[in-house]
């Protein structure tokens, strides 16, 4: 929890200066007892034998009656604070890159691999009310198993995995958002080949939907969806990687961004061709930063798997501004309970 609290209502605090009132009212009551006490020498006779064994008892019931008045008054200013909850997200998208510089062993015992086991990790350790959804990209993008809670077809669609050419990072972006907002007419096809900026897109194969009018929001906003992009090299083809994060941000879905391979990259061969594959950190952070999420970079299996796990952390668990008036409410009542009980126990009376 984070402090200081803050309050919806911060003139009901005003009420905590009747505290001292009661703590006066308190003394005078001990004193006029007191007073009477001495009136009768049997009664100070018995006092005096008792001795101050059992003083601080006859004090501790009315100090936690007190306390419980004074959590209620703050209770009653409705306060909230910034504190870890369960998250609302109800949905993740992985985009994976499925490119042929997946191949690379530089990521024991090679990119792709290593990516497809920490996926299926991850999915492990997520609770089965989050969905789930697939995209895998190379020279485009495609939804290869959409949103769904059964982690079996989602790990049946991880083990199908083709390498392709080409690297489309923006594509697999949008159709992941078209994935999420079906709603909206996400046309890839418009951002891949032209047509100026449209306000809103459909992929191509996709049913005709009614569009809706689309208001962009703040990055980061929208709670019940999150997007994974785990890719290892730079774009060569598709749509423009920081024009499909606009349209992530606009949207407000956070775009995590995990980097594999390593950053100096190496040389593969395949089929007469060969390259140079380089990890393009530069972009994926640009990405991360501009979705209001983060970017993590795996240069190993084992990284790999641990950057997997916090992303599970984090998308199972968030800090929100929540209020936490009904929670004191709750103490101030047990606080109640505990002074009428320890009173009934050792004076046969409340308070």
């Amino acid at each position: 929890m984070t402090l200081p609290l803050n309050f919806l209502w911060p003139q009901f605090l005003w009420l905590l200066l009747l505290l001292p009132l009661l703590i006066a009212a308190y003394w005078w009551l001990l004193r006029r007892k007191k007073q009477l006490a001495l009136r009768f020498a049997s009664l100070s006779i018995v006092r005096e034998a008792m001795g101050n064994r059992l003083h601080w008892r006859r004090h501790l019931p009315p100090a936690l009656f007190l306390l419980a008045i004074a959590v209620m008054l703050v209770a009653a200013a409705r306060p909230f604070a910034v504190i870890a909850l369960p998250s609302t997200q109800e949905t993740i998208m992985l985009a994976m890159d499925v490119s042929g510089s997946m191949r690379a062993t530089d990521v024991k015992p090679n990119r792709l691999v290593a990516s497809q086991n920490a996926a299926k990790a991850f999915l492990a350790e997520l609770p089965r009310s989050v969905r789930v959804g697939i995209v895998a990209f190379a020279g485009s993008a495609q939804v290869v198993q959409p949103p769904t809670l059964s982690r079996e077809d989602l790990v049946a669609a991880i083990d199908k995995f083709q390498l392709q050419r080409g690297t489309a990072i923006g594509s697999g972006i949008v159709v992941s958002l078209a994935e999420l907002f079906p709603d909206q007419g996400i046309d890839l096809a418009a951002l891949t080949y032209g047509s100026g900026k449209p306000r809103s897109y459909a992929i191509d194969q996709a049913p005709k939907k009614e569009k809706k009018d689309f208001v962009p929001v703040a990055p980061g906003s929208y709670g019940s969806a999150a997007l994974i992009l785990l890719t290892d090299g730079q774009r060569t083809t598709g749509v423009d990687t920081m024009e499909a994060a606009k349209m992530a941000a606009d949207r407000g879905v956070r775009v995590y961004t995990v980097g594999v391979g390593t950053v100096d990259g190496e040389t593969i061969g395949f089929e007469g061709w060969s390259m140079r594959v380089r990890l393009d950190e530069a972009t994926l952070k640009q990405v991360a930063l501009a979705t209001q999420a983060e970017y993590f970079y795996a240069g190993s299996a084992e990284t790999l798997k641990q950057v997997y796990e916090k992303l599970s952390t984090r998308l199972t668990v968030e800090k929100k501004e929540t209020e936490i008036s009904g929670l004191l409410a709750l103490l101030a009542a047990v606080l109640a309970i505990g002074a009428a009980a320890l009173s009934l126990a050792w004076f046969n009376r409340i308070l």
